[in-house]
C-alpha cells in the first residue's frame, strides 16, 4: 500500500489543481498556456481483474486543445514502473483521443534523475515506444525559503517543502512556510498545516515541523499541536492521526457517522491508523476506510 508521504507528494495537485500551471511556469518547463483544469477519476481498470490506478490524474484545457496530465509520486528506482507508466499513457490516448502528459515526483535527485532518461520498449536500436517523463525533485524544484515568497503562494511553498522533505533546505523551507500560512483562512491553514506533516512522513522535517506547531503562536494551530505540549509522545501521536484522518474526510466531502467517528477516535494503533489515514486520501465512503 502507498505510504501517506507518497500520497501526499501527488494529492496536493488533487487539492490544488493550478497548482500544475504555477509549477511548471516556475521550473520554465514549457507548456500551453492553461485555461481550465479538473481532476479525473484515476480507476483505469479495464474488464480483466487486474487494478491498475494512477496517483493523480487531471484534464487540462489549453491553447493547444485538450490534454490529459498524469501525476506520480516515485521514492525509488523501480524497472517495474516504466511498463506500468506505458500503460497509462496508451490506454488513456487510446480511450479518451486526448494528448498525454507524464509528470513524476521523487524526494530525492537521482530517482529524478533517472525517471527524466528515456524509457523504451522495443528491441535494441529499434523502440515501439520512448518516453520521457518530466520529473519534479529536489534538483528543480525551488527551495522556498523566503516568507514573503511562501506567502505570495502558499501551495507552490507547501509543494516546496514536500519535494524536499529529504534535503539541507527543508528547514529553512519550513521556517518560512510556517508565517506564511498565518496569512490565508484559519481552516484552510489548518488543513495544509496538517497535510504538511503527513506529506513529510518519518523525517527529522517531520519532528521539526511537529515542534513548530506545538510551540508557535500561529492562529491556525490544529488542536492536535496544542495537545502536544500537554501529552506524550505515542497518546500525541495517535491523536494526531486522528485529527489528520478525520479532517481530510472532511475536506474531501466524505461524510463520517457518529459510529465511524467513535471507531476512529477509539482506535490507539498507530499502525492502523496509517493505514486509514492513506485511504482517507481516496476513499470515496468512510466504509472504504475501514475495507
Amino acid at each position: 500500500m502507498p505510504s501517506a508521504p507518497h500520497e501526499a507528494l501527488h494529492r496536493i495537485f488533487q487539492e490544488e489543481p493550478s497548482l500544475f500551471s504555477r509549477t511548471l511556469k516556475a521550473l520554465d518547463i514549457p507548456f500551453p498556456e492553461v485555461s481550465s483544469l479538473s481532476v479525473v477519476n484515476t480507476d483505469l481498470t479495464e474488464i480483466l481483474p487486474i487494478e491498475r490506478r494512477v496517483d493523480t490524474l487531471l484534464q487540462v484545457k489549453s491553447e493547444l486543445g485538450e490534454h490529459l496530465v498524469i501525476i506520480e509520486s516515485q521514492g525509488k528506482r523501480d524497472h517495474e514502473k516504466p511498463p506500468a507508466w506505458a500503460y497509462y499513457i496508451s490506454y488513456l490516448h487510446a480511450k479518451f483521443r486526448r494528448e498525454v502528459v507524464l509528470i513524476v515526483i521523487c524526494q530525492h535527485a537521482s530517482t529524478a534523475r533517472w525517471v527524466r532518461g528515456p524509457k523504451s520498449i522495443g528491441l535494441p536500436g529499434m523502440p515501439t515506444m520512448t518516453m520521457w517523463p518530466i520529473a519534479l525533485g529536489p534538483d528543480n524544484v525551488p527551495a522556498v525559503v523566503d516568507p514573503a515568497v511562501a506567502a505570495e503562494d502558499v501551495v507552490l511553498a507547501v509543494f516546496s517543502a514536500l519535494a524536499h522533505a529529504l534535503s539541507r533546505s527543508v528547514n529553512a523551507i519550513l521556517e518560512a512556510l510556517a508565517p506564511a500560512l498565518d496569512t490565508l483562512d484559519v481552516d484552510d491553514a489548518g488543513f495544509l498545516a496538517e497535510f504538511i506533516e503527513v506529506g513529510l512522513g518519518d523525517t527529522t522535517a517531520r519532528q521539526l515541523w511537529r515542534k513548530m506547531m506545538s510551540t508557535g503562536t500561529y492562529r491556525y494551530q490544529s488542536e492536535f499541536a496544542q495537545q502536544l505540549r500537554e501529552e506524550g509522545r505515542e497518546e500525541g501521536q495517535v491523536r494526531g492521526e486522528t485529527r489528520s484522518i478525520l479532517l481530510l474526510l472532511e475536506r474531501r466531502g466524505v461524510a463520517v457517522d457518529e459510529a465511524a467517528r467513535a471507531r476512529i477516535e477509539g482506535c490507539a494503533e498507530v499502525a492502523r491508523l496509517d493505514t486509514w489515514l492513506v485511504r482517507a486520501m481516496s476513499v470515496a465512503t468512510v466504509d472504504e476506510l475501514f475495507d
